[in-house]
């Protein structure tokens, strides 16, 4: 099953943030986390990557520098990018940054450095962040809403993007 939320709440999702979760509901068995336990998430975004390309992301296809999806964050001179980060997805055109997290999403809190460095990322505009429904008898969707949640009802930390949508897989 996928589970999704879209932030802030007082906004409804964007039709590109829906058409995303349809690729993520597309592929639904092949990527549950409650049936594939040790799935990375590599595996993943193979299974999301046609689909992906489909809707306009340049998809990272390995870890090799070629295959990573860079994304400017600093400009030098004659506009050198001196700065960078790497994404799992980017659809420029759209300004949409997708991440897919397996187990390190909440253990080793890989979803606020994604947040951090999508707020960096030069015409990001939303981020899409994947994480397992389950992990190790966890529910890292549930962790991953409530920090979200805390973080826009507090409203003492403004992000520069338009929103953030949380799937679950």
């Amino acid at each position: 099953m996928i589970n999704w939320v879209y932030f802030p709440k007082s906004s409804p999702p964007p039709e590109f943030g829906i058409q995303i979760v349809g690729v993520f509901e597309e592929a639904a068995d092949e990527i549950d986390s409650s049936k594939l336990a040790n799935q990375p998430s590599n595996s993943v975004m193979a299974k999301l990557r046609p689909s992906l390309e489909k809707l306009g992301f340049r998809v990272e296809k390995g870890k090799s520098s070629d295959d990573k999806i860079v994304v400017p964050v600093l400009f030098g001179r004659k506009g050198k990018v001196l700065k960078c980060f790497n994404a799992d997805a980017h659809a420029a055109s759209k300004g949409w940054v997708l991440e897919v997290e397996a187990g390190r999403a909440v253990d080793n809190n890989q979803f606020l450095k994604d947040i951090f460095q999508a707020c960096m990322m030069h015409d990001v505009l939303h981020l899409a962040i994947a994480v397992r429904n389950k992990y190790r008898n966890s529910d890292d969707f549930a962790k991953v809403e409530n920090y979200l949640e805390t973080l826009y009802v507090s409203g003492r930390l403004q992000l520069p993007l338009k929103g953030v949508l949380l799937i679950g897989y």
